[in-house]
């Protein structure tokens, strides 16, 4: 099922998914590795539109992603403040 959303930003994690994915030098290669032990199975391309911006993230990708990266969903938001449920944004 394809993931296109009518934005031109399709998340708001990417470019800490990046960040956090080169502080541990892994390659987007790797980190697809990792979460295929989370049986989440998403390409080294799909990563590279991820970190892009490109493509959406579902709940249950990101939760994996977290785990992969070994730092907790709240880190991959953005530093504007923004935090999940949070009506004061």
């Amino acid at each position: 099922m394809a993931r296109v959303v009518d934005y031109i930003v399709q998340n708001v994690v990417g470019d800490k998914v990046k960040k956090y994915r080169l502080e541990q030098k892994l390659s987007q290669k790797d980190l697809a590795a990792r979460l295929e032990t989370y049986a989440i199975y998403i390409c080294r391309g799909s990563i590279s539109r991820i970190e892009n911006h490109e493509r959406t993230v579902t709940d249950y990708e990101l939760r994996a992603i977290a785990k992969a990266l070994r730092v907790s969903i709240y880190d991959l938001y953005e530093d504007d403040g923004f935090i999940p449920g949070n009506k004061e944004i």
